[in-house]
């Protein structure tokens, strides 16, 4: 009888099984209704403007899609395939050195800003100085050669634009990468930075890559679907006159664009699709949209808050949105 009634107790306890809800099964759901209600729903549907919204939208997405792809899997097997402890023993010892040097191996390490910031933390750990991790984590997302190749693509009748992005967005990392050097303090940065990063160790390495691969594409995936929507709602329903006026006033477009990039928070290996939409504007605005994104977005604050402490993202977060914008100007002015 006590061996019955232990078996039993979690039973009793649990309540039964419980009908568990995910995405999925909302997804299907959607999608049922909208077979239900096709009719209506073409109905309603049919009207110029969304007809125009929803080809700008679908055309940011399709273009953008195979970058994001590729990008994810190339992170992956990063993520699954290569120490981060390879970066640590090719910097020099002098930190001020090595900072332009793990701004250049953003290069040859691609992947969206979700994917920076833990590698980022997993540099730290092993006894790389924070300086040179966090030039790393500004550097990795935006000079990549998916983000370039994605660029030159999208402005494929401006190729400068590319030249402009890869020397404004390296120009921000190495120089938020001195200020810490100068400036920083290692307090700021909250101890479970190391206490909670992710040990590979002793698993499956084609799991790990499969895991970061599905993590990185079904989280850019989400941010590319709502840039491409708001992008679109841009193009179609705000007044030309508004964007005549906003591309007539240099300083105002840079501001606004500075600031939409950070509210939309967009993969950077699919937002020069989102910015070669706003073709109203002069190039100079959609080049800081384009480096003050991967610098610094709410996603990546919020992700940076949780791996370093909101001590550091205060300071951090508005740090380099000034020092983005300033290089991205300096960029623009001299190369476009």
């Amino acid at each position: 009888m006590t061996i019955t009634g232990e078996i039993r107790s979690p039973r009793r306890r649990s309540g039964g099984p419980r009908l568990k809800i995910t995405s999925l099964e909302v997804l299907c759901g959607i999608l049922v209704l909208a077979l239900l209600f096709q009719s209506r729903l073409v109905d309603l549907l049919d009207v110029p403007k969304l007809r125009t919204a929803s080809t700008v939208f679908v055309a940011i997405c399709v273009q953008a899609m195979p970058f994001l792809v590729l990008g994810v899997l190339i992170s992956g097997a990063i993520a699954a395939f290569v120490p981060a402890s390879v970066l640590r023993r090719l910097l020099p010892s002098k930190t001020s050195l090595a900072v332009p040097v793990a701004g250049v191996a953003g290069v040859a390490l691609p992947g969206c800003e979700c994917a920076s910031v833990p590698v980022a933390r997993r540099l730290m750990q092993q006894g790389v100085a924070p300086a040179v991790a966090l030039t790393f984590l500004l550097a990795a997302p935006a000079v990549n050669p998916i983000v370039l190749v994605s660029t030159a693509v999208a402005f494929n009748d401006t190729p400068m634009m590319v030249v402009a992005r890869f020397a404004g967005s390296l120009l921000t990392a190495m120089v938020m990468g001195w200020l810490w050097v100068r400036f920083g303090k290692a307090e700021w940065i909250a101890e479970r930075a190391l206490a909670r990063l992710e040990d590979h160790t002793g698993r499956n390495k084609w799991a790990v890559f499969a895991e970061s691969a599905r993590h990185d594409l079904v989280d850019a995936g989400g941010f590319l679907v709502l840039g491409g929507l708001f992008a679109a709602a841009f193009k179609t329903f705000v007044p030309v006159a508004w964007m005549q006026t906003l591309g007539g006033q240099i300083v105002l477009g840079v501001i606004v664009m500075a600031f939409l990039a950070v509210v939309l928070a967009l993969c950077s290996e699919a937002d020069a699709f989102v910015a070669v939409a706003f073709s109203a504007l002069p190039l100079l605005p959609r080049l800081v949209f384009l480096v003050v994104g991967p610098a610094v977005d709410v996603k990546l604050i919020a992700l940076q808050a949780g791996a370093f402490g909101k001590s550091f993202a205060f300071r951090f977060a508005p740090a380099t949105f000034v020092v983005a914008i300033l290089c991205a100007v300096v960029s623009g002015v001299v190369l476009l």
